[in-house]
């Protein structure tokens, strides 16, 4: 059995979860279910970032102090998991005892190979995305300099210990060129080579002007750039630094998947503090983009920040998670429209599959008391469709191999629409009248169709599927890819074909 790791990035505490952070988490979800499915021993990380000037300054502003803060802010997004669907393996806080002995282990690991030393910073950095920025990624707007995220900076100017990033420009250049698939989509792959080939600088990784993070080991007067102590939590959830533990055996490299706005992190000094430590780099990083509300950014002073809780509430949680990975090549930016969630979730759950398994389900129990009997006669238009089934599930599985999620839902719903064709061109209703043996063998490929329809689409619509296999009384814990393109061995037996897709006006 092949071990995977999947992770999201861990989310900074300083504000409440919005609809990025779902979407991220509910990706991670979905390709975890998938590799599952696929039979994979599979071990998915979610967290929060706890440390760092930001926090320390939202603390301050609300009026409490950081640790308070943080065990606050972290629970809201403990709690969004189980209320998106999603089914993790750890929750990591980067204030954790378990953390800081790890990024401390890390630090010295660092210092024993000769990676850091200590000299003094001087540049623009920006407190909103904890990151230093060079004179050419900064414009002016009037006063004020802002970096290329929007965020605005200061000129700081203080001791600082350094990590030597420039060391392993070509280093990381050659492990990149050799692994073109350890960073996706491609322009992704092409933005971060093209980063590095333009130069690497020595990495401030350390402050001294505020106290709120991982205390450097045996010089307290500093305390860890926020990126070095939070990138660390991937190997702390395996059991860093106990390298003979199982966990860490089994699952690491493993892959991350990120906004874009953070992929330098990721894809640069990640990659970098781990091979300086003699570890190995991630397998994969996969950059998605990012969301605007109705054509316009979306952003707090607007008030347009969308609330997962709200509009889960408002259309339904399967209905959110496909129309955001069906909508969007995943990896692009989206625009989140209402008219658009009601389009896609009437055209496609409604009609195109929730109508399927409704008029084949209640036209089974009306007239063939509720089972269909396994058969083996097929004709030529039953091969047509067979065939047609093996290739959208090849496709389908190619596509989740590479995280093309919106691709894979694409060849699924390409299968639902033809086995809607074949049910009308088939018309069981009139054979009933003409051939009822043939009527039966209709029926029996049109819902072997639908099962494995259903069974492709669980990673995605979990709740829904499920209530769909159980119509046909399959059980939902059974369901995997083993032996997927054998028929169902068994007559089928329908119960309870309620809707399960109502359409959304």
């Amino acid at each position: 059995m092949n071990n995977f790791f999947i992770t999201t990035p861990i989310y900074y505490v300083n504000d409440k979860p919005h609809i990025g952070h779902a979407y991220t988490t509910i990706a991670c979800d979905i390709i975890s279910r998938f590799k599952k499915l696929d039979g994979e021993n599979v071990f998915f990380l979610t967290g929060t970032d706890e440390h760092g000037q930001k926090v320390e300054k939202a603390a301050i502003k609300s009026s409490t102090n950081p640790q308070d803060f943080v065990n606050k802010m972290s629970l809201n997004f403990e709690k969004l998991i189980p209320f998106l669907g999603c089914q993790i393996n750890d929750f990591i806080r980067t204030t954790e005892k378990r953390h800081i002995k790890a990024t401390q282990y890390l630090w010295n690991q660092l210092k024993d190979n000769n990676q850091i030393y200590l000299s003094n910073y001087e540049g623009w950095y920006s407190v909103r995305d904890e990151a230093f920025y060079t004179e050419s990624e900064l414009t002016k707007n009037g006063d004020q300099l802002i970096a290329t995220s929007g965020a605005p900076v200061e000129w700081v100017k203080e001791e600082s210990y350094f990590f030597k990033l420039s060391h392993w420009q070509d280093k990381l250049i050659n492990f990149y060129e050799k692994n073109p698939e350890a960073i996706l989509p491609k322009s992704r792959y092409n933005e971060v080579l093209s980063f590095i080939k333009g130069g690497l600088k020595d990495l401030s990784i350390s402050r001294t002007t505020f106290n709120w993070g991982v205390p450097v080991p045996n010089d307290h007067k500093h305390v860890m750039y926020v990126w070095i102590d939070a990138l660390c939590n991937y190997i702390t959830a395996l059991g860093y630094p106990n390298f003979e533990k199982k966990k860490y055996k089994d699952f690491w490299p493993g892959t991350h998947i990120v906004g874009k706005d953070i992929l330098r992190f990721h894809a640069v000094y990640w990659p970098a503090f781990l091979m300086a430590a003699d570890l190995p780099p991630p397998k994969r990083i996969f950059a998605h983009g990012w969301w605007t509300n109705e054509g316009k950014k979306i952003s707090k002073s607007i008030g347009n920040v969308i609330n997962p809780y709200e509009i889960i509430k408002q259309y339904g949680l399967d209905q959110i998670r496909y129309f955001l990975f069906r909508e969007v090549p995943f990896g692009n930016d989206g625009d989140f429209s209402k008219d658009s969630i009601a389009q896609r979730v009437n055209a496609d759950l409604s009609n195109n599959y929730g109508n399927l398994i409704q008029r084949v389900a209640i036209f089974i129990v009306k007239n063939c008391n509720s089972k269909v009997i396994k058969h083996s006669k097929i004709n030529e238009e039953d091969e047509k469709l067979i065939n047609f089934f093996e290739l959208k599930f090849k496709e389908y599985k190619n596509q989740m191999q590479a995280f093309q999620i919106d691709r894979a839902l694409k060849s699924i719903f390409e299968l639902l629409s033809e086995t809607n064709s074949y049910v009308d061109k088939q018309a069981p209703w009139s054979l009933k009248k003409t051939d009822f043996e043939r009527m039966n063998n209709v029926l029996f490929l049109i819902c072997n169709i639908i099962i494995k329809c259903s069974i492709m689409l669980n990673p995605i619509i979990p709740e829904s599927t499920n209530k769909a296999l159980k119509i046909f009384n399959i059980d939902p814990l059974t369901i995997n890819f083993t032996n997927f393109s054998n028929m169902i061995n068994n007559d089928i037996i329908i119960t309870n074909p309620k809707p399960i897709f109502p359409r959304i006006n």
